[in-house]
């Protein structure tokens, strides 16, 4: 069934915690089933909670990876969910949540395609995490609201977004070397960075998603990466998606 753009909104502030043993809250703030149009109004209306300055738990000991992979010839989404002690980086727990693909691919709806099964991967963990890495966009996008945003604000733990690609913006070249980087402009604002990750390789594309500032950000995807171009979080949660 799909619902209206008022019964969407009905959902709004309605809390439920999940995960038994977990202080992990998520806030069912909408249904799934959505238009294009409703799509658009909850990414513009959620959006307006979005925080871009630090609220950090310090130290920081979990941080956790969140990818997505597709089976069944895209009919079943597969969620995966890696927890990392920090800064170590060893893996402590890692979670798979498999339902059926309701939402179509389309660039700057990402969320709305991959966080109902990020969502039933996190209620498996034991490990609340003081930071989530997304693979993709926080606030470079269309409308400011990426996965990355999207997630932080419906489980309220600090987000990055890290991408492969470039969504929106421009930036200037980069220095070869690890730890490079050059502001993302968008519309006359930076909305995120250029990230050398590794010397040599091609940039990733950080952007705060939710309670992290850019800074920060950019900081904690540095120390998250070790010989690869992408985080450990979200290397290790994209194999666990891929996986057959």
């Amino acid at each position: 069934m799909r619902i209206s753009q008022k019964t969407a909104i009905a959902f709004h502030n309605r809390a439920v915690t999940v995960t038994e043993g977990s202080n992990l809250k998520i806030y069912q703030r909408h249904a799934w089933n959505l238009t294009i149009e409703e799509a658009i109004k909850i990414q513009e209306q959620l959006q307006k909670e979005v925080i871009t300055v630090d609220q950090l738990q310090e130290p920081l000991k979990y941080v956790a990876g969140v990818d997505m992979g597709l089976e069944a010839d895209g009919t079943i989404s597969r969620a995966a969910v890696a927890i990392l002690s920090f800064p170590d980086l060893q893996l402590q727990q890692a979670s798979i949540a498999r339902r059926p693909t309701s939402f179509p691919y389309i660039p700057g709806f990402l969320s709305f395609r991959e966080i109902p099964a990020v969502l039933e991967a996190l209620e498996k963990i034991k490990f609340t995490p003081d930071l989530i890495l997304c693979d993709g966009q926080g606030i470079a996008h269309p409308r400011k609201f990426g996965i990355a945003c999207h997630l932080g604000v419906l489980v309220d733990i600090p987000t990055i977004g890290v991408a492969k690609s470039l969504l929106v913006g421009k930036h200037q070249d980069l220095a070869e070397t690890r730890g490079s980087w050059q502001p993302l402009i968008y519309k006359g604002e930076i909305v995120g960075a250029a990230l050398r990750t590794r010397s040599g390789v091609k940039p990733v594309y950080v952007s705060s998603g939710h309670r992290i500032s850019l800074t920060t950000a950019i900081d904690c995807v540095l120390r998250c990466t070790t010989k690869y171009r992408l985080p450990e979080t979200t290397r290790i949660a994209d194999k666990l998606a891929s996986q057959k």
